[in-house]
């Protein structure tokens, strides 16, 4: 069973990830696939728009749903937006929304500026993205973690106990 984890920007996925991957997991990460396969992201955007790299991301988690059976997942933060995706991911495994309050995000985002969305003010752009986004985050996780007062080690043990 795949576990697959979702949420915004800054809320731990490939950290998270990288954890499980020092314990022995497989783990595969959608956003480095499209970079490898594709470019730099915030180019992808630049040059073809959001939607263009949503279908690309929709392309990859499909064939990533598809060929891993036990992997770690970690997720673009938009990836969960489009129920094509949620329904491969589910049909491999679960879902773990990686929660985290706004001023968390901010905080870990600070100085990274390679992400398209966060152009143009990173504390009200984060504020407007989360409001978008936690009702989906939550609709379509089988579980979720709390990340803000965890470490990352912390928060893969309570993934495993989750999805035990």
């Amino acid at each position: 069973m795949n576990i697959a984890l979702c949420g915004m920007m800054g809320c731990g996925k490939t950290t998270v990830a990288n954890v499980f991957a020092e314990q022995g997991y497989e783990v595969v990460d959608t956003d480095k696939i499209i970079v490898e396969r594709y470019g730099a992201i915030d180019v992808i955007f630049e040059k073809f728009g959001e939607e263009r790299f949503r279908s690309i991301e929709a392309q990859v988690t499909a064939e990533v749903a598809k060929k891993y059976a036990d992997a770690v997942i970690s997720l673009g933060g938009g990836c969960v937006l489009r129920a094509e995706n949620v329904n491969n991911l589910k049909a491999s495994g679960k879902i773990v929304y990686l929660k985290a309050e706004a001023s968390t995000l901010i905080e870990r985002l600070k100085g990274d500026g390679a992400r398209p969305l966060l152009k143009g003010g990173l504390e009200e752009r984060v504020k407007i993205i989360l409001s978008a986004r936690a009702e989906i985050y939550e609709s379509v996780a089988d579980f979720i973690v709390d990340t803000d007062k965890l470490t990352p080690r912390e928060v893969a043990e309570r993934i495993k106990e989750a999805v035990k």
